[in-house]
């Protein structure tokens, strides 16, 4: 896979992500409407449950899939790449059924264990799904390492479509009954939405099923692996995967753990407690619109690099890593700017609530986590699969024990969860960067990377600021103050963006080979003079 086609499947991927990001956020305003801030927080609670066994099913294999498959195309042995595939999507069926039943049975100690017992039912609900995100895991696995993203990208879009349509219906119906049971009702969208992703995707490998291979193909000879050998290697990249991912989401769920008690110990309520949780939840929600951009960049670029690395293509592994680390920066910073400066607005316009001042302060922890996802991947990429896990373990170890302290300090309470977050994702971003330099040997100058994006993403912000608080005054005679926000947040944002593209062009941010990764149909709209720009 070269850089145009990784650059191609970034942009297939972004463009479905944004699409599912925009409707998962869309839908939170009618929830809360039906649960309230407390209902929201035993959802969430219940989510955060689902999310740990979830990445324990379903983050190693897929990834060990995409990257076996890529090196196996890579050196021209189609045969195990189909093979290997085979034995993942054995593994990932089998360990779906088995983590389901444990969900279920854990439901009851789990909700009791985390201070959230009223979430017993949604957690409950959710055990059903990780057997059909299992499957879908392993599709999409197998579609990334052959560098087709689209029915990534299709089955995505669709299981957010349906996700969405019956949380809120079952919410809705279920919440005569009690506020946990509609809680429970809510979570049955998340598994039927798996369920239609999961048909989608054997849809796709119905049509899908063979590898094209070049005319030369029998008179090449390539290595043949054994199903132990290739066993072997599944679990040799999948294990640590999922102990580097399994480790970070067991550091949230000690997080949830200990974000509510601590804030027993400031003082709060188990009520107020659970709403200030809601504010969380939902800033992490906000956040991972624009960090799941970062994630598809992610899953376009590990089997790119896996590929390299098995030709033994230094340059191609540098070109592609500082691709992955100058994207990703292009998109964090302007997307924390904007989020911190509009978060008043933004929580208003998307009738999310209280909780907007932990979007103010925190948003720029986006970057942190932005960067050490693609530090994560490029280390994966490279086989230093213990080194990233180490690494990730050290900073949510600083991340609970920051938190700690100053999320029973009353005045700070939920904010220390930020606090926490900048000194836990600085600690591997510092520890990635020198295994990177020294044992990939490649030097990213991430300062220098970031500096031009900075620059624009700081005027950007000023400009967005100034505009938005004008219209906000400009525009009373329209006499609701609702409309007057809408339109004031999304004039906002167009200006944002057309004043980060201008300034990213002026200081040479973006190049002419960036217009690779738009349909040619754009393309040609973009004026002859900015092109001339761009060189």
């Amino acid at each position: 896979m070269g850089e145009q086609s990784t650059s191609k499947g970034f942009a297939v991927l972004s463009l479905a992500t944004i699409l599912v990001k925009v409707l998962s956020i869309l839908y939170v305003p009618v929830l809360l409407a039906i649960i309230g801030e407390e209902g929201n927080g035993i959802y969430a609670a219940a989510y955060q449950v689902y999310v740990f066994i979830y990445v324990l099913t379903n983050s190693g294999l897929p990834v060990a899939i995409s990257k076996l498959v890529a090196e196996l195309i890579a050196v021209k042995n189609y045969k195990d790449a189909v093979r290997s595939f085979k034995i993942a999507r054995a593994l990932l069926l089998a360990l779906g059924i088995f983590m389901s039943l444990l969900m279920a049975l854990l439901a009851g100690p789990l909700s009791r264990a985390l201070h959230f017992e009223r979430s017993y039912l949604a957690i409950l609900a959710l055990s059903p799904t990780l057997l059909f995100t299992s499957t879908t895991s392993a599709y999409r696995g197998f579609f990334q390492g052959r560098g087709n993203m689209v029915p990534t990208a299709v089955s995505q879009v669709v299981e957010q479509i349906v996700n969405t349509l019956f949380t809120l219906v079952f919410a809705a119906i279920f919440i005569k009954y009690s506020l946990e049971a509609a809680c429970a009702g809510g979570t049955v969208g998340t598994s039927l939405g798996a369920f239609a992703a999961a048909l989608v995707l054997l849809m796709f490998y119905s049509r899908n099923k063979k590898i094209k291979v070049p005319s030369n193909y029998r008179i090449i000879e390539v290595k043949r692996h054994t199903y132990k050998e290739l066993l072997m290697k599944i679990l040799h990249y999948s294990v640590p995967i999922t102990l580097c991912v399994g480790l970070q989401y067991a550091g949230n769920l000690v997080d949830l753990w200990n974000t509510k008690s601590r804030l027993l110990a400031a003082g709060f309520s188990d009520s107020v407690a659970t709403q200030l949780y809601s504010y969380l939840h939902k800033y992490q929600q906000l956040i991972n619109a624009p960090l799941s951009i970062i994630s598809a960049l992610s899953a376009a670029v590990l089997p790119a690099i896996s590929g390299a690395v098995a030709a033994k293509d230094r340059d191609s592994v540098n070109s592609k890593v500082n691709y992955a680390f100058r994207m990703c920066l292009m998109i964090s910073l302007p997307a924390a700017a904007g989020l911190s400066v509009l978060s008043s607005s933004i929580y208003q316009f998307l009738k999310f609530g209280g909780g907007w001042y932990i979007m103010l302060y925190g948003s720029f922890v986006l970057v942190l986590m932005s960067v050490v996802q693609i530090q994560s991947i490029t280390m994966q990429g490279a086989g230093l699969l213990y080194t990233v896990t180490m690494n990730q373990v050290l900073g949510i170890i600083v991340k609970i024990i920051v938190n700690y302290f100053f999320i029973a300090i009353p005045s700070i309470n939920i904010l220390g969860t930020i606090i926490g977050s900048v000194f836990g994702y600085s600690v591997p971003l510092v520890l990635n960067t020198i295994a990177i330099k020294k044992r990939v040997k490649i030097n990213i100058n991430i300062p220098k990377l970031a500096l031009k994006p900075f620059i624009s993403a700081v005027i950007m912000g000023m400009f967005v600021y100034v505009v938005n608080y004008l219209l906000n005054n400009i525009l009373g005679f329209l006499h609701s103050q609702y409309i007057i926000n809408a339109l004031s947040v999304i004039i906002s944002i167009f200006v944002g963006v057309v004043t980060y593209t201008l300034y990213m062009i002026i200081t040479g941010g973006i190049t002419a080979s960036d217009l690779d990764v738009l349909p040619k149909k754009l393309t040609r709209f973009i004026p002859e003079r900015i092109k001339a720009m761009l060189g």
